[in-house]
């Protein structure tokens, strides 16, 4: 496999930064991995190396605006900020990069906005995986954030995101604790409507021990997309279960993709 980093520009002068792993023959849909709130390409570790191994598939992960060194965001950030991530910016990501078929794989506010962009493209996605997503604001999510910008005050949390986020961190700490705070932000945030516009295989993950999400997202998701989702929780897992339990994780995306024949094309 071979990794390449770019700068990917999508439009509306916004340039992306954008790592694809690419296999010599590649086939089959790519891997598109989301990150979380705090989250880059970076924090995802060995987990996409891993997955594009396992798979045969290439993948491509990439930093949102106001994240690494992909252009700035629009601050504060508006209500819809997660929506127009996933049907305005991904979208144009994948046109300029010429990528048709797609495999959408989202953590916490990634997989949000996997949500909204399978919803949005529909047909190109062969498959989506959410991990701690969300469609709504739950008291556990709010109860965390409020959490951990105590812990962004008073412990390490601030020196360990500026090892990833560097100049950036105080802006992306802010902006994603002070949407989420907004009490019109959690009354707008209802990502519902997207969910009966999924009609590709779907897997909703959540750790046992999500200190982020109430149970019932992954429930009230699974219900919303229909009969071709599927809900798994993950025993003695948190908010980052493919982080916590990455080879698991690895192993639970391969059979699903596989029960799936979403593979079938690939390496």
């Amino acid at each position: 496999m071979q990794i390449r980093d770019m700068m990917v520009p999508v439009g509306d002068g916004v340039e992306l930064e954008v790592r694809r792993i690419q296999h010599k023959e590649p086939k089959g849909p790519v891997l598109v991995l989301l990150h979380e709130s705090l989250g880059s390409i970076a924090l995802w570790r060995k987990f996409p190396e891993k997955l594009a191994k396992a798979t045969g598939c290439d993948a491509l992960i990439y930093n949102r605006q106001g994240y690494g060194h992909s252009s700035d965001e629009e601050l504060p950030r508006p209500f819809d900020y997660l929506e127009v991530a996933g049907h305005k910016w991904l979208p144009r990501l994948l046109e300029t990069l010429e990528i048709r078929d797609v495999v959408l794989i989202g953590h916490s506010d990634g997989g949000s906005i996997a949500l909204v962009a399978a919803g949005a493209m529909r047909g190109r996605v062969k498959a989506l995986v959410t991990m701690a997503a969300h469609i709504y604001a739950d008291h556990l999510t709010l109860a965390g954030i409020d959490e951990m910008a105590v812990r962004y005050r008073e412990a390490d949390i601030r020196d360990r995101l500026a090892r990833y986020h560097g100049e950036r961190t105080d802006d992306l700490f802010n902006a994603w604790q002070t949407v989420w705070r907004d009490e019109g932000f959690q009354a707008a945030m209802d990502f519902s409507p997207w969910l009966a516009a999924i009609k590709c295989p779907a897997m909703i993950i959540q750790g046992e021990n999500d200190e982020y999400g109430v149970p019932e997202q992954v429930t009230d998701i699974v219900a919303g997309i229909g009969k071709n989702a599927r809900g798994v929780s993950l025993e003695d897992a948190g908010h980052s279960p493919h982080l916590e339990k990455q080879d698991q994780v690895v192993d639970l995306l391969y059979d699903f993709l596989r029960s799936e024949s979403v593979l079938e094309n690939c390496n």
